[in-house]
């Protein structure tokens, strides 16, 4: 019940209380959210390529940078530890930041709640951004903890590489 409600809230609204924008800025908030969308996709996809072909790609036409990590994995019914390689890519989106298509998530999210133009009829259709990003932050915290737990000196390493969770400069 949750996701389709909160998820849809601004659409909602927008059915009961017309925004009042112009055909202009619809347009530029609609163009907005749709890149946020499309950048989104291609951060996800330039991860997906990389880990399926082990590293061996290019990277917004360059060899990819990344740290070849180790970690340990134990078996639950016997016990035996299994050591286990992942490769943390540290360029093209992820280079930038460490979660960096979460800005693009949110911008298509901000971008959507924006066309119900809370100036006109208040903050109601921002709670699916506000909560969306509350939700990324956490989740980008709760990441970053486990992935220290889980490569150890290999992560901290990457987060010398790429220090920031979300967004350069800020977070």
């Amino acid at each position: 019940m949750w996701v389709p409600a909160v998820y849809t809230l601004h659409s909602r609204f927008l059915v009961l209380h017309p925004s009042g924008l112009s055909f202009a800025e619809a347009l530029a908030l609609f163009v907005l959210s749709l890149t946020g969308v499309l950048l989104n996709y291609a951060a996800d996809r330039q991860r997906d390529v990389f880990r399926a072909t082990n590293g061996q790609c290019r990277v917004w036409g360059k060899p990819p940078v990344y740290i070849r990590a180790q970690y340990t994995v134990q078996d639950p019914k016997t016990g035996k530890n299994t050591k286990k390689t992942s490769l943390l890519l540290a360029s093209g989106f992820w280079g930038i930041a460490r979660h960096f298509q979460y800005f693009w998530e949110l911008t298509a999210a901000w971008s959507w709640c924006l066309l119900a133009n809370p100036l006109q009829n208040g903050v109601l259709p921002l709670f699916y951004a506000t909560f969306l990003t509350f939700l990324l932050v956490h989740r980008a915290t709760r990441d970053s903890e486990k992935c220290h737990l889980k490569y150890g000196k290999y992560y901290e390493e990457y987060c010398q590489l790429v220090p920031y969770k979300i967004l350069p400069g800020l977070y």
